[in-house]
């Protein structure tokens, strides 16, 4: 992906895990609204990472948001394709610890 596809992936993620949050956990989504916003993480990962990863945080009972491209002509040869997965916000300490093996993007 070009660095501005990823960027507005990455955005679709936050939003999509911030707006889950305030379903399911409320109270973490206005505590995180309503302090300086936290600590923001980018990773990259294969496919099967990423899904293991969403598959934790959802056991974990965290706030999560998979970004499934819609595949414009543009992109991905027009095919939806799964680019980003949002989990939060949590606290540091709630984060499943496969997360740690992931590398920066």
């Amino acid at each position: 992906m070009s660095p501005g596809k990823c960027a507005s992936q990455a955005g679709h993620a936050y939003l999509g895990a911030f707006l889950e949050a305030q379903q399911s956990r409320p109270e973490i989504a206005d505590a995180y609204r309503n302090d300086p916003p936290g600590t923001k993480v980018c990773l990259q990962a294969p496919l099967h990472h990423l899904l293991r990863a969403k598959a934790e945080a959802e056991q974990a009972g965290l706030p999560v948001f998979l970004v499934v491209d819609s595949g414009c002509p543009n992109f991905f040869g027009g095919r939806p394709t799964i680019t980003a997965l949002g989990i939060g916000p949590v606290a540091k300490s709630e984060l499943p610890k496969f997360i740690n093996r992931l590398q920066l993007l």
